[in-house]
């Protein structure tokens, strides 16, 4: 459980299926139009999803469209780190590893119960965004054990963003109180099932705030944070 804390300790600072898989050259994968996983992770997911559907047409379908590509990128460099430790002996043992399951697992419930409960409840490229968010928690793991074995410094939070946890709680709070009466005990529950999976540092406290925010706020209303990447 102890080699865990230095996952949640990294989630915030760094721009998450567990088997290696194998990158396409660009020009089997028309999607990504030319550009390799590499190319295609520089940008940003909202710059990606403007470029794609700048050239696709500008409609839902596109844009989760757009996502999906994004989203299989972050997955396969994901494997790729995932292998690449595991192949070294430096990745996260088998119980560590059992412990992250059981927080993803509690993170992707929360999403699920948090998108169906707003009103209206979150449409397809909301909930695409929000699957593909979420996927930074699986990246930050595995990058907590490659920057351990660099000996990097643990990311800390700046004293700003020590007075945006408090802030985000507040907004998370005020977002749950806008669901029907019969749901937020529910969402409520869900969200602190996460923090029971494993110890929460305040830089991944954050990291979670911030999306469970994103999960609940609507789409029409301006955005309380930036999006992870």
């Amino acid at each position: 459980m102890k080699l865990l804390v230095t996952f949640m300790c990294f989630g915030l600072l760094a721009p998450c299926g567990f088997g290696q898989a194998k990158t396409n050259p660009a020009s089997a994968a028309p999607d990504r139009m030319g550009m390799t996983c590499t190319q295609i992770l520089r940008l940003t997911s909202s710059k990606w999803v403007s470029v794609y559907t700048l050239k696709k047409g500008e409609n839902p379908e596109n844009t989760i469209r757009a996502i999906k590509v994004y989203s299989a990128c972050y997955d396969a460099r994901t494997d790729r780190l995932a292998a690449a430790l595991g192949k070294t002996g430096k990745g996260p043992p088998m119980g560590t590893t059992g412990d992250f399951r059981d927080f993803d697992a509690a993170v992707k419930d929360f999403m699920a119960k948090a998108l169906g409960a707003t009103e209206p409840p979150a449409d397809a490229v909301k909930s695409a965004y929000a699957a593909l968010y979420e996927k930074q928690f699986r990246y930050d793991f595995y990058r907590s054990y490659e920057q351990r074995n660099s000996s990097s410094p643990s990311p800390v939070l700046s004293p700003d963003d020590l007075e945006q946890v408090g802030a985000a709680k507040n907004q998370f709070g005020q977002e749950l109180n806008l669901l029907p009466t019969e749901k937020i005990r529910e969402v409520h529950a869900a969200f602190s099932r996460i923090f029971d999976a494993v110890p929460i540092s305040d830089v991944m406290k954050l990291a979670l705030y911030r999306f469970a925010i994103f999960c609940l706020e609507k789409h029409s209303a301006e955005p309380f944070s930036q999006p992870p990447f």
